[in-house]
């Protein structure tokens, strides 16, 4: 998810239900892991954790635009194509998340990309974002350099 504007990688709600904003721990986690969003991406969004995987900052991306956690996607974003903010569209609702490939991007990786499809309705109209996303190594962490619209 790499655009700083909000079409289409706005706003969202939770798959579970929540208010955009309003993810309440106990919630499932909007990334669609089996997980509580405190277990989950809640932790790397409160910065108690940090993702240790692309795959896992991929998935916890997703979730801070469910949750519109602008200052995690800022956080996230590698400082040479990060954008001065991040805007969030009020008609568009992140209703799921599919991984579909991930390269590299362990603890023994210094790149990795995840390729995934982002469903999404904008103003109750069903689409979807295919994006392989490519991450970097930045200051020890994983961080999110860029990406190719698959579709």
């Amino acid at each position: 998810m790499s655009r700083r504007t909000s079409r289409p990688t706005g706003s969202g709600a939770p798959s579970a239900g929540a208010s955009p904003g309003r993810t309440a721990p106990d919630s499932p986690c909007p990334c669609g892991l089996p997980a509580t969003y405190a277990d989950c991406c809640g932790r790397y969004h409160s910065g108690a954790a940090a993702a240790p995987t692309c795959e896992a900052l991929m998935r916890s991306r997703y979730a801070a635009f469910v949750v519109q956690d602008a200052a995690y996607l800022l956080r996230t974003w590698h400082p040479d194509t990060r954008p001065p903010g991040v805007d969030f569209d009020p008609a568009m609702r992140w209703t799921g998340l599919e991984i579909l490939e991930t390269t590299d991007g362990s603890a023994f990786h210094t790149t990795g990309t995840v390729t995934f499809r982002a469903r999404y309705a904008d103003g109750g109209r069903p689409d979807a974002l295919h994006e392989k996303s490519r991450f970097v190594r930045h200051e020890g962490a994983w961080v999110y350099a860029a990406a190719v619209f698959v579709d």
